[in-house]
């Protein structure tokens, strides 16, 4: 679950105007964050990205899914699922736990830490870029 602040500073963007997505980046950096901090691991940066996104659309950030042939046809349908979600009802504080998310939990504290370090983000970042200027140019 989002920390309060979290929440406030992605709302705090959307009424100054600025892009659903800039709001999300608030989610994103909570997440990269937390795998710093060893609360848990994640396998790649884009699974650390891909939390974050998910726990900003389940909060209400009006982020639409991706774009048809941008991202697998699971991904597609869990962020569309996360989406209606967080229009309609957020529940952003629940309390308690269930044993699918223990489990979770648990098999994300095994995965490694340093998938969130500067020069994996780095190196993420520089690879998105590459990807965008290629199809910018057709």
């Amino acid at each position: 679950m989002p920390d309060k602040q979290t929440v406030e500073r992605a709302k705090r963007d959307l009424k100054r105007g600025k892009a659903p997505s800039t709001a999300a980046g608030e989610f994103v950096r909570e997440e990269i964050d937390h795998v710093r901090q060893g609360k848990h691991g994640a396998r790649s940066p884009q699974q650390a990205i891909a939390i974050g996104l998910s726990e900003a659309r389940r909060a209400g950030i009006p982020l639409k899914p991706p774009a048809a042939g941008k991202t697998s046809k699971g991904t597609k349908e869990k962020a569309k699922r996360d989406y209606e979600q967080g229009q309609t009802s957020p529940r952003l504080h629940k309390e308690g736990s269930t044993p699918r998310g223990r489990a979770r939990m648990k098999a994300m504290k095994k995965e490694p830490k340093n998938s969130a370090s500067h020069s994996a983000l780095s190196r993420q970042a520089r690879s998105a870029a590459k990807k965008r200027q290629a199809s910018a140019g057709r």
